[in-house]
């Protein structure tokens, strides 16, 4: 009975995220264009809405070189997996900056729609492709991709331990698995979970945005462990990311990201209504903007 409630819990969450991508998604690329992940900025800068965009493309390459993907280009990832891929942003610019192929995987069907559409577009079709997968079983045989992405959706993985799995699994012999992830803190010496209204704050935040139970960066850092990856390393960026909820919020508030909002339904303006409750999270310390990265054996 118990493991037919997980099921049901499952099936009722994935279908949550794809109908709130579904409905979000062309709201988000009409404001903030193709990248659906946080910017990466300079520590107390103040920046213009101009500046957003190129702090998301920075958020990539940032995130390429924590994780010590080599400048040399015979070495070079030349597989790309996208595992949260929303519309494709990170996929297009990774096969391009490679030269490499990437596939690209959501739950939502309207992304994948899109996401092809400006492949086709760009002149990536032969590159690049999207398709609807669960990333806790994603349609790949081992060892297939020299680097595996995923930029902002462990958040909404049920399973953590199975997603981390599926990572390791799909990635190469000396491949890089990358994660960039909303967690909560770490837990202190003796604590054995987080404070109740840290724990309430959370689940008004799931709610808005389909999310599961959250874990701290130390839990992903075990669970690589655990699965003997190599070259473990994870950072908080929370500072680096503190301009962004502010900045997506006055975006919200403008004539344009009123209408976008009123026109696509509840779930879009459930996620703006939570968006203060982000930022409430960072500054109390309680949410982490986390990057892990590591390295299969080869």
């Amino acid at each position: 009975m118990a493991l037919e409630q997980y099921g049901k819990e499952k099936e009722k969450l994935k279908k949550g995220i794809a109908e709130f991508y579904d409905d979000s998604s062309r709201m988000w690329e009409d404001i903030w264009g193709d990248h659906m992940h946080h910017g990466f900025y300079d520590l107390h800068s103040t920046v213009s809405v101009s500046d957003h965009r190129a702090a998301q493309i920075r958020m990539i390459q940032e995130s390429l070189h924590f994780a010590n993907v080599s400048e040399d280009s015979t070495k070079w990832p030349k597989s790309i997996v996208d595992v949260g891929c929303g519309i494709g942003g990170s996929s297009r610019y990774l096969a391009k900056k490679y030269g490499a192929t990437a596939v690209g995987i959501t739950l939502s069907p309207v992304q994948v729609q899109r996401a092809n559409a400006l492949a086709a577009a760009q002149g990536l079709a032969h590159k690049v492709s999207f398709q609807v997968a669960d990333a806790l079983e994603q349609p790949f045989p081992d060892g297939q991709f020299d680097l595996v992405w995923s930029m902002e959706s462990g958040e909404h993985m049920p399973d953590k331990e199975k997603f981390v799995g599926e990572l390791a699994r799909v990635a190469a012999p000396g491949g890089t698995i990358i994660i960039v992830t909303w967690c909560h803190r770490d837990l202190g010496p003796g604590e054995e979970s987080l404070q109740p209204w840290e724990q309430n704050l959370l689940k008004r935040i799931c709610d808005a945005y389909y999310l599961p139970a959250w874990c701290s960066t130390a839990d992903y850092v075990r669970m690589l462990q655990s699965l003997s990856l190599q070259d473990i390393k994870s950072a908080d960026w929370s500072p680096f990311v503190a301009p962004f909820w502010p900045a997506v919020i006055r975006s919200a508030l403008t004539w344009k990201g009123l209408t976008s909002l009123l026109r696509n339904g509840l779930k879009p303006i459930k996620g703006a209504l939570a968006m203060p409750l982000m930022i409430e999270g960072y500054k109390k310390n309680l949410i982490k903007f986390a990057i892990i990265t590591c390295r299969k054996p080869e």
